[in-house]
């Protein structure tokens, strides 16, 4: 009764098909969230991985997105088939989290298996967004970006819980969270079949990319601006592990550090997404960035557990969907999943290329040092980007 109620009351907010793909976001999510929550511990803890190394897969997780994205994107918008593109990309996550399990201690077919899992992101991820800009009024995009996030993230928060869970039930075994979460994905991709509706046009309103890119001076500033700031964007995994050293957290409660940030992005990823509709989304946008640099700052000081993660969970509610609800109007239909993957992929790369120096960095000079590149990076691209988007 409450879950329909709850339902009903959504679906008023947003339309449905947002609702629909925010379920089969939040059940996806639980699926990944219970891999990359025990991931960091896993390769460097029980696999020994340095940090170099750990610091390659986890550029890697974050940069081969870029290589299928634009690719997704465009048969996406070509076939005009935004769900059967983002089905794809679902259904071979689903089928990695079991490949995660062959490739048993090797970092190489680890690297492999994380590389064909990241290809599934990044073949859904564009057609996933450019779906939820066709299903909602323009005005509207940032309330209904902030629902499908806030669901998005209930997965993210109950992900991790999960592992934990499973983790103490099998006495720390990792191959049983591979297991669940593989049959969590399939799941996902079974609700995604059955209760997500394509939203097709006309042929006419079919556009190449590079015409539509070149007519939108705004876009191109801001994939701009979106590379800048992935550049001095440290990744998740890395946050927790500068958490878990700092703090001397039990190896058994690491997977548990997702949650805080979870549940601030669960919190204020509607509110925010409406502030942004009624205010502007480029200052939301650019705000969000400003609560990174204060966790990089509160993690380079006395590393205090709750404000990183509020933190860190603000960031993302105030810049995920937000600039998805930016930059999506400015593409026309024919083109805005191609469009929306050539952003994404620009980011993709850029948080490769960070997760690759950060790992560097620290491995050569420290985690403090790598934390103040990285703060004063964020200064100089946060400045540059609320001059360039206001």
């Amino acid at each position: 009764m409450y879950i329909s109620l709850l339902g009903t009351r959504l679906t008023r907010a947003v339309p449905a098909n947002v609702v629909a793909l925010g379920l089969v976001s939040l059940v996806t999510d639980i699926s990944s969230e219970m891999v990359t929550a025990v991931l960091p511990l896993y390769l460097v803890g029980a696999l020994g991985l340095s940090l170099v190394q750990f610091g390659l897969l986890d550029g890697l997780y974050f940069g081969v997105t870029a290589l299928v994205r634009l690719a997704g994107g465009h048969v996406a918008d070509r076939w005009d088939r935004r769900k059967l593109v983002a089905g794809l990309g679902y259904g071979l996550s689903a089928v990695c989290k079991l490949g995660l399990l062959a490739a048993g201690g090797s970092a190489a077919a680890l690297g492999l298996v994380l590389a064909a899992d990241r290809t599934g992101k990044g073949l859904r991820t564009a057609p996933r967004d450019a779906l939820i800009t066709l299903s909602a009024p323009a005005e509207r995009l940032g309330g209904a970006f902030g629902v499908h996030r806030a669901m998005d993230t209930v997965g993210a928060f109950l992900g991790p819980l999960a592992a934990f869970g499973v983790l103490t039930a099998t006495a720390g075994a990792y191959d049983a969270v591979f297991v669940t979460s593989f049959c969590v994905a399939a799941l996902g991709v079974l609700l995604l079949i059955l209760y997500v509706r394509d939203r097709r046009g006309p042929l006419t309103a079919r556009v190449r990319l590079r015409a539509a890119v070149m007519r939108e001076a705004g876009f191109r500033r801001a994939c701009l601006v979106a590379v800048a700031l992935g550049l001095v964007t440290v990744s998740d995994s890395f946050v927790y592990l500068v958490l878990q050293r700092r703090l001397s957290i039990a190896p058994e409660l690491f997977p548990l550090l997702p949650l805080g940030t979870a549940a601030a992005y669960l919190v204020l990823a509607v509110p925010l997404g409406r502030l942004a509709d009624r205010f502007g989304r480029a200052a939301v946008f650019v705000a969000g960035h400003v609560a990174l640099l204060a966790a990089y700052l509160v993690l380079m000081g006395p590393a205090w557990l709750v404000p990183v993660l509020v933190l860190h969970g603000l960031f993302y509610a105030a810049t995920d969907g937000v600039l998805m609800a930016l930059t999506g109007p400015m593409l026309p239909e024919g083109a805005r999943t191609g469009g929306l993957a050539l952003l994404q992929t620009g980011q993709a790369t850029a948080r490769m290329v960070s997760s690759i120096l950060f790992g560097l960095l620290w491995a050569g000079a420290g985690e403090g040092t790598a934390l103040a590149v990285m703060a004063a990076g964020l200064v100089m691209a946060a400045a540059t980007a609320w001059r360039t988007l206001r």
